[in-house]
């Protein structure tokens, strides 16, 4: 599904874009890949790596790291679709392993508190306090359960390599990655001033902390969990950028089980039992937030176009696929990229003007092709060195300057 809400006033600027690219697990992250995949291929004079401000928020927060960084989709779709990339190995088995760290450290508790229970228990055989102790022993459970630090590793590894930074303050286009600090439950924007030190990695592992999945990420004495748990996109980031195109990408929606109805299956939401109606909550509270925050938007930046992909509220495949499923990934990477396509086709007539305003069209001789894939276009790419990653770096600033000084 494809939100457009144009801009009604003149623009500010010219041609300013921004990315911003919302959470949803390893599916919603498959699903984003897809779509901008999608949207490089079939939009002329869009370049994801060169657009003018990013905001990301948990998954989202890898996309937008690697873009600004140079990683073209083709790149990351050979990190976690083909799995061939020269310098980059993808192993899912990182996202599972078991916090053991962590269920020491908690456990380690639990004979001092046993023991004060035994104290209790003879000194006060009446349990009046029983309530009251109790509550001391939730702390025994673990805060997640499985281990996100080799995420930071893996995700260090990639921004440290020839030809990209860790670093926020070395990025040639501002990044904001979002999470949200446990003890205040204030939303924080790594990259802005005062948190511009904290590497890019760090960033995105706090801001994909799922509460009760991964335990919260401590960082300069703070504890940081999930950046969507104060809201879906944070498009405000960017639109305070001053851009005239914001393009936002979601992919936590709630699923219209009505018209699955109405074709004839008996099947309801709650029959698929406690995980199906909360995966429902939790989508239907982020998409209604979602909407009200991009109707404030309209009226605070009223010289913005905003264009805001998300799957069909209909889609079974995005809504019955499990969150973290990775064997999945490439499915759900292509079907992403596929009614992403149907999106652009079907609205091309109203998104034509809207695009031209930002120097860009739409390429009907992409749209028209029934036969285009996801993978298609991705060529082998080769071990990179820093010689080599300044050289690949050089070149692309010149054919980008050319392409410009053409238009």
């Amino acid at each position: 599904m494809l939100v457009l809400q144009k801009a009604t006033q003149p623009a500010r600027h010219k041609g300013r874009i921004g990315l911003a690219i919302a959470g949803g697990g390893p599916t919603g992250g498959m699903y984003e890949l897809g779509a901008l995949r999608a949207m490089e291929t079939a939009i002329e004079g869009l370049d994801l790596n060169r657009l003018d401000v990013y905001v990301g928020v948990s998954s989202g927060a890898f996309l937008a790291a690697g873009l600004v960084n140079r990683l073209s989709t083709a790149e990351i779709c050979q990190i976690f679709i083909t799995g061939d990339h020269p310098d980059i190995a993808f192993k899912p088995r990182m996202f599972l392993k078991p916090a053991f760290m962590e269920y020491g450290k908690r456990l380690s508790a639990l004979p001092a508190l046993a023991l004060d229970w035994w104290k209790n228990a003879l000194l006060d055989p009446s349990g009046s306090h029983l309530n009251e102790f109790m509550s001391r022993f939730t702390g025994v459970v673990p805060t997640g359960l499985f281990d996100n630090a080799p995420i930071e590793k893996f995700l260090k590894s990639i921004f440290t390599g020839p030809g990209r930074s860790n670093d926020f303050r070395k990025l040639e286009r501002p990044l904001y990655v979002v999470a949200v600090d446990l003890d205040q439950g204030k939303a924080v924007r790594f990259g802005s001033a005062g948190w511009d030190a904290v590497p890019i990695s760090q960033a995105v592992q706090a801001s994909s902390a799922l509460p009760g999945l991964y335990p919260p990420v401590d960082i300069n004495g703070h504890h940081f969990v999930d950046g969507a748990l104060r809201r879906t996109m944070h498009a405000s980031v960017i639109l305070d950028h001053g851009i005239d195109l914001m393009i936002g990408l979601n992919p936590f929606v709630p699923f219209n089980a009505k018209k699955k109805i109405e074709k004839g299956s008996k099947a309801k939401l709650a029959d698929g039992g406690l995980p199906m109606v909360l995966s429902q909550t939790f989508r239907t509270l982020l998409q209604s937030r979602m909407q009200v925050g991009l109707g404030k938007y309209a009226q605070q930046f009223p010289e913005t176009d905003q264009l805001v992909f998300e799957p069909n509220e209909d889609d079974e495949e995005m809504f019955l696929t499990s969150v973290f499923s990775y064997s999945s990934r490439h499915n759900i990477c292509e079907h992403a990229f596929q009614t992403t396509l149907r999106d652009l086709r079907s609205r091309a007539k109203q998104l034509a003007p809207v695009l031209a305003k930002h120097g860009l069209r739409l390429k009907q001789e992409v749209l028209d092709d029934p036969t285009i894939t996801l993978l298609d276009g991705i060529t082998t790419t080769y071990r990179r060195t820093a010689t080599t990653a300044q050289l690949w770096n050089n070149l692309d600033d010149i054919e980008h300057r050319l392409k410009a000084r053409k238009a």
